[in-house]
């Protein structure tokens, strides 16, 4: 299947964003919400260093508070297909916040996946090494390989963008769950991860960001990695259908 990857990035509230979308527009998430405990670790410990970003307000990132994942969770139930998987980054604290979140949406959550940075990051006793992705399912969609560890190993990314996720990691979960031709979204797109992984291996993606820096860092990837912008969704044939 030769796919031509069409991309959209949108500036504004992730809840809000995802309210726009029809019911089951997408086939796949893949997001990293800017966590309230990603603050804590900022305040003690190795991350203090990180007291400036331009791409936030709170001179990092505009943290997403737990008190919004009920609306979020529901949400990202709606916008998924019928079948379909979404992956959420987390840390231990934000898991047991996520999870029961996810259940009461509707999702099946199945299990945290880790991925292995292979060097220490932040943190204060033990300093974290690993970080977890959240498996949740809506109805039934097997994975693309059984043979896939519940590991993944990739080296975190320096001197990126705040909390950027290596593209490999995200590889990994995308060839899992859709299909060339199918649809990614990431209503937290940060750096645009998601959407090069989407990009590199044909699918299409669609993505927001409060942030505009964001937005625009995002779209820069985008387009290097060989995305053409989109303005309307493609159907199951890779063909683009108005809304």
């Amino acid at each position: 299947m030769n796919v031509q990857p069409t991309y959209h990035m949108t500036t504004g509230d992730a809840v809000d964003w995802l309210k726009s979308w029809p019911v089951e527009s997408f086939d796949v998430v893949v997001t990293d919400p800017p966590y309230e405990s990603l603050e804590k670790h900022r305040a003690i410990g190795t991350t203090t260093r990180l007291t400036h970003s331009k791409a936030s307000s709170n001179d990092w990132f505009q943290v997403f508070p737990y008190s919004r994942f009920g609306e979020l969770f529901v949400e990202l139930f709606r916008v998924l297909k019928k079948d379909a998987h979404l992956y959420v980054f987390s840390d231990t604290e934000t898991m047991f916040v996520a999870k029961p979140a996810g259940e009461a949406a509707g999702f099946r959550f199945w299990k945290p996946l880790v991925w292995d940075r292979k060097r220490i990051g932040m943190g204060y006793h033990y300093r974290s090494r690993y970080q977890f992705i959240l498996f949740f399912e809506k109805g039934k969609r097997k994975l693309n390989s059984l043979g896939v560890a519940d590991v993944i190993e990739a080296e975190r990314v320096d001197q990126g963008y705040p909390t950027e996720k290596p593209v490999e990691v995200i590889e990994v979960l995308l060839r899992q769950s859709s299909d060339p031709g199918q649809v990614a979204c990431d209503p937290f797109a940060g750096s645009g991860s998601t959407g090069v992984a989407a990009i590199k291996n044909e699918r299409h993606f669609w993505g927001c960001d409060i942030c505009l820096e964001a937005v625009e860092v995002s779209t820069n990837r985008l387009v290097e990695a060989g995305g053409v912008v989109g303005d309307a969704l493609p159907d199951h044939q890779g063909q683009l259908s108005l809304l």
